[in-house]
């Protein structure tokens, strides 16, 4: 890994992200997550397995509720799962991701797919296919060219869709939520065409009892690298890489007490200016793990 190598605390998992090499993290290295857009890139040589390996046990996988998740999801939910200022950050993420591929059209797939998918209106966009758990929710995504209702947890199989299908695969704040990783990024490098990206995007909010154990006891770091592992362990990706797409905005200088004293407006100015900055920087994270096929 450059940059950073991501070690998860939880029993059983620590050894699918160490590197043959023997390299360990630097505590240190987390302000790298506040200061560059692109954290870390990984090779294989940053895991202690290689492609076709699966190092995770069920109990990695294990969830608080183990439930069926159609009965989770039977209700269906009108909401935003992050603020508005990460969805404002994904969006234009995704405008950048989408203009580099430099396609007349872009052919999408949205995994784990709800009622919006926060892409850029000003793209063009060929099929646009959603696969997610709740119809309605799907029905009501404009964006949405077709839909499929599907549980990847009990099918993670994306039989409908032929090899080479897709430009882009996104999936958002729901792969923690995903207990059979490997079938999954399988199937999503099956369907992509050569040079399509994966996006995998997550911040930290999340339905407790629907993530997977070494979820909840990792850090952003290691959250990160359970991603990267999953696209290690799945198949031969071209690259994989951890960015921050979350614009940190700078705060703005506070006027000295003789300008406040002069003109008192611009005290009120300044604090209403630098608790905007506040309320934007400490809001909802977003990472993205992307994998170029």
């Amino acid at each position: 890994m450059k940059l950073v190598v991501g070690i998860i605390a939880a029993a059983g998992t620590v050894s699918a992200f160490t590197s043959r090499s023997k390299t360990t993290i630097n505590r240190n290295h987390k302000n790298a997550l506040y200061y560059s857009k692109t954290i870390c890139t990984f090779d294989e040589s940053d895991f202690a397995g290689k492609t076709g390996d699966w190092p995770y046990t069920d109990a990695d996988l294990n969830r608080l509720d183990n439930s069926v998740d159609s009965i989770f999801y039977d209700a269906p939910r009108f909401v935003t799962h992050i603020d508005d200022a990460a969805i404002a950050a994904l969006t234009a993420f995704y405008k950048d991701e989408f203009t580099a591929l430099d396609k007349d059209k872009l052919d999408i797939l949205d995994l784990c797919s709800s009622w919006i998918s926060h892409l850029p209106e000003d793209v063009s966009y060929g099929n646009v296919v959603g696969v997610g758990m709740n119809a309605k929710e799907l029905e009501a995504n404009k964006q949405l060219t077709n839909h499929f209702v599907q549980d990847l947890n009990t099918n993670p199989d994306l039989s409908q869709f032929e090899d080479n299908s897709f430009d882009v695969i996104c999936n958002v704040v729901s792969v923690d939520y995903l207990t059979k990783p490997l079938e999954i990024f399988q199937e999503m490098h099956r369907i992509l065409r050569p040079g399509g990206v994966s996006l995998m995007t997550f911040s930290n909010r999340l339905f407790a009892t629907k993530a997977v154990a070494m979820w909840l006891q990792a850090d952003d770091i290691g959250r990160i690298t359970i991603v990267a592992s999953y696209y290690n362990y799945s198949a031969d990706w071209e690259s994989i890489e951890a960015l921050d797409i979350k614009e940190k905005q700078p705060v703005p200088e506070r006027p000295s007490t003789a300008e406040i004293m002069k003109n008192p407006s611009l005290g009120l100015a300044w604090m209403t200016a630098a608790g905007a900055v506040q309320k934007n920087n400490g809001g909802d994270p977003m990472f993205v793990v992307k994998g170029v096929k």
